[in-house]
């Protein structure tokens, strides 16, 4: 389950990641850096979220969905995109 945001962990953040799935929702490699630029610049707005506790601080993970899609890009993703598991990808 996601954490919602928190500020007391974005304070302690040294890092970032972006987990996506395997085929990126069909995004080439400009929208998914405007994608994941604009999802990072406010993490409030992400649906998923979380905060992974590391050695020296936080890493805020952020999960992205179709509706982050539709917020950021204007389209509506969740035809083309059902039943894929999700990849790590670093941002």
């Amino acid at each position: 389950m996601a954490n919602e945001f928190d500020p007391y962990r974005e304070a302690l953040l040294i890092e970032h990641t972006t987990v996506w799935p395997s085929d990126r929702y069909g995004l080439n490699t400009q929208q998914q850096q405007c994608v994941e630029t604009a999802l990072h610049a406010d993490p409030q707005s992400a649906t998923e979220l979380t905060y992974v506790r590391l050695p020296t601080g936080f890493c805020r993970r952020i999960r992205v969905t179709t509706d982050d899609l539709a917020r950021v890009l204007g389209q509506d993703m969740t035809a083309s995109t059902q039943g894929h598991a999700p990849e790590k990808h670093d941002g």
